[in-house]
């Protein structure tokens, strides 16, 4: 039997601080200072399938 709770908003306004700083450290340790939109895409679904694992 599968138990299916919803998020409150705080819990959702965590979720999405959390994942910005996930970007803001992608961003910040690689030596690149520029990105394309192909590249930040590319990131955008790495974290994506990263959180769906977790």
């Amino acid at each position: 039997m599968e138990v299916v709770k919803e998020m409150t908003e705080k819990e959702m306004q965590t979720v999405r601080k959390a994942t910005l700083y996930d970007l803001r450290l992608i961003f910040t340790s690689g030596e690149k200072t520029e990105y394309t939109t192909e590249e930040i895409v590319e990131l955008l679904d790495k974290i994506a399938l990263a959180k769906e694992q977790e």
